[in-house]
């Protein structure tokens, strides 16, 4: 359900729309206010179950798919050594987040929230590296010295937002990797399997410590070896979860 906080957050954020299962008393009239009364507010039908297969038309070509009917929580990933439940509860979120993301996809998790998406790419590594970029920008502006940024007031968020970006291009390398380095680590969850390691070189690079993937690849036990090597936990999902 939307709380009055989140509301609070809607009514300043860029978005178009909102879908919830319900609306707690009083938020309707904060979000109302929103992109002048033309913001979307729907609320979910708790009952329904959708067809069994999806269809989408593409300039006169019909494409049919079988719908993904697989639940992500907990029980269904398995056990890893070194695999926690803090590690497990950032595991779900990242596979719900590439998902319903345009595949290739990968997503970054630290703490609870999602930091970096990588999607849509030829190459399963371009996602890992846009995303890790992604993720390493919103933990860089998580350091004291932009974390307390002072502005006048009345400055747009999306100014605010932009200044605080330029800032941290302006972190040297030894200044970055200080700071990343300090930083709490992320898992890496794919809506499919690494099929080479360099996806791992690079998401090590960018503090994950935990990958999420399908398995299955030709090359498994080269990604299983570079997690060893880079002290990843890794868990095997099973799971193809593309979204096209």
């Amino acid at each position: 359900p939307v709380d009055a906080d989140t509301a609070r957050l809607l009514a300043r954020v860029v978005s178009d729309g909102v879908i919830a299962p319900a609306y707690e008393p009083g938020v309707l009239a904060t979000l109302s206010r929103k992109k002048r009364g033309a913001f979307l507010v729907l609320e979910m039908d708790p009952g329904h179950v959708p067809p069994p297969e999806e269809v989408r038309d593409v300039f006169g070509v019909r494409l049919v798919q079988d719908r993904d009917p697989v639940t992500i929580d907990g029980a269904a990933l398995g056990a890893a050594d070194g695999f926690t439940e803090e590690l497990r509860a950032d595991a779900v979120l990242g596979l719900i987040a590439a998902r319903y993301a345009q595949s290739n996809s990968v997503a970054y998790v630290s703490g609870g929230r999602t930091v970096g998406i990588g999607t849509g790419q030829q190459s399963r590594v371009d996602c890992v590296r846009l995303a890790g970029e992604k993720a390493d920008r919103w933990r860089l502006r998580r350091h004291p010295r932009l974390a307390g940024a002072a502005f006048p007031d009345g400055t747009p968020l999306q100014e605010r937002v932009n200044t605080v970006l330029r800032r941290v291009e302006e972190f040297d390398a030894g200044e970055r990797a200080a700071w990343l380095a300090r930083e709490a680590p992320c898992t890496l969850a794919s809506d499919a399997y690494f099929p080479f390691r360099d996806n791992v070189d690079v998401a090590a690079g960018h503090g994950v410590r935990c990958v999420v993937e399908g398995g299955g690849s030709r090359r498994s036990d080269e990604v299983e070896a570079a997690c060893r090597e880079h002290g990843i936990v890794l868990v095997r999902t099973g799971l193809r979860l593309f979204s096209h």
